[in-house]
């Protein structure tokens, strides 16, 4: 048999792969995912890998020029390798290791994730983020943030005085003696709105939806699960997921209250997108490569 007739007997075919990116999609882990598809964890990690870039790059070019009128911001920790108090400790600690934030922009009509950075919760992130949010909006918005200091120059830096703009911060009573210690959250005892810039409507102040959001997240992104070994081992990897994630949220699922995904109503497309028009978004961009002769090579972190 020749080699290249193997290779084509041994590739997945498009309905298998987009079985993978499904399963991937709804809060299943690496691992679990190659016993229910029959794949190789190398084939899982290559497709994912290869579909979150593609992803990021497709968001990258078609979320623009949005007619938004109000937008939501939060941020959602996670973990890489090790949480940020055990990485001096770690064994081997790659690059990227330690607590992960993932910053993400909801509008509040359409629920579209406008645009979302991973990586610390920083100035410095916080400045790329708002960045990226405005250079996807066509108009002036009203923007809600959390309490978090770091927007407060990123939004007058990105936006300058065009935006209307309001923190909401919650207030929280001391947790019960019998709960301290355990994983539990103090209770919200109230909200505090503070008009920032512009002239925001008080009663359109909230972070509600990107809140709701966050939950969609943890619940459909495995890597985001708490209490679990799924966490992320690679930074890479990640950032690829959730960039699947964000694809599969905005253009593939249906959004229970519109009834339509969030792209169909903020008008980006005109149907519900399939794992295989995802699978297509690869097809693009793959080009066919002449196996070179096999290297060894020293054994590495995957997940």
């Amino acid at each position: 048999m020749k080699s290249t007739e193997w290779i084509a007997m041994n590739r997945l075919d498009t309905a298998e792969r987009a079985n993978i990116l499904a399963l991937l999609c709804e809060g299943i882990g690496i691992n679990a995912v190659c016993r229910v598809s029959d794949a190789s964890k190398m084939t899982v990690l290559k497709l994912l890998a290869d579909a979150g870039q593609a992803c990021a790059d497709y968001m990258d070019v078609n979320i623009r020029d949005l007619k938004s009128k109000r937008i939501e911001c939060d941020e959602i920790w996670s973990f890489c390798y090790a949480k940020q108090k055990n990485v001096a400790t770690a064994k081997a600690a790659p690059d990227g290791a330690g607590d992960v934030w993932t910053w993400t922009a909801i509008d509040s009509d359409s629920k579209l994730m406008v645009s979302y950075l991973v990586g610390t919760r920083d100035a410095e992130c916080a400045l790329a983020f708002m960045d990226d949010l405005s250079g996807r909006l066509a108009n002036r918005v009203q923007l809600t943030t959390d309490g978090h200091k770091a927007y407060l120059i990123a939004v007058e830096e990105a936006f300058g005085a065009d935006v209307d703009y309001a923190q909401l911060v919650k207030m929280y009573g001391t947790a019960p003696e019998n709960l301290k210690g355990k994983y539990s959250p103090a209770e919200c005892t109230g909200i505090k709105k503070t008009p920032i810039t512009g002239t925001p409507v008080k009663s359109l102040v909230s972070t509600s939806y990107v809140e709701r959001t966050n939950l969609t997240i943890r619940m459909q992104n495995r890597r985001f699960t708490r209490l679990t070994n799924a966490f992320s081992k690679k930074l890479d990897n990640h950032i690829h997921a959730f960039s699947l994630f964000a694809m599969h949220y905005n253009y593939c699922k249906i959004h229970k209250t519109l009834r339509v995904t969030p792209a169909m109503e903020a008008g980006l497309t005109d149907h519900v997108w399939t794992h295989e028009e995802i699978i297509g978004l690869l097809k693009e961009k793959e080009q066919p490569k002449k196996r070179g002769a096999y290297k060894k090579r020293n054994s590495e972190i995957s997940n």
